[in-house]
């Protein structure tokens, strides 16, 4: 059975890139534009990771972490995906349970590395 990502970004061609990466390897992608769109999307029955932006309209990813971490979904894994490479905002991050941070650009290889250790 495929495992099911949600992949939260408001850049239309990341989450293109993404899906496309996460698809070939096999994975089903849920796809959201912003933090506020991620939230309606917790209502899927099964995620097994979270894939998000930091910097987003209507929502940041921390804040996202935040309720995502606070709904039914409290032990998936997020990993952030950013041009953010500052330690306070990892730190913040961390203290909202994301478990990964990978910062933009990054190679195919790498999402895909840290995907299928989260995930496994």
């Amino acid at each position: 059975m495929s495992k099911t990502i949600l992949v939260v970004d408001d850049s239309g061609t990341f989450r293109q890139v993404a899906n496309l990466a996460l698809s070939k390897a096999g994975y089903t992608v849920i796809e959201a534009v912003d933090g506020r769109d991620a939230c309606s999307k917790l209502s899927a029955p099964k995620l097994d990771l979270i894939i998000c932006d930091v910097n987003m309209p209507h929502m940041d990813g921390i804040e996202f972490a935040k309720r995502a971490k606070a709904s039914a979904h409290k032990f998936t894994p997020i990993l952030m995906i950013t041009t953010e490479s500052r330690a306070e905002l990892k730190a913040e991050g961390k203290a909202a349970g994301v478990r990964g941070w990978i910062v933009k650009p990054f190679q195919p290889s790498q999402l895909l590395d840290a995907v299928n250790k989260l995930c496994s």
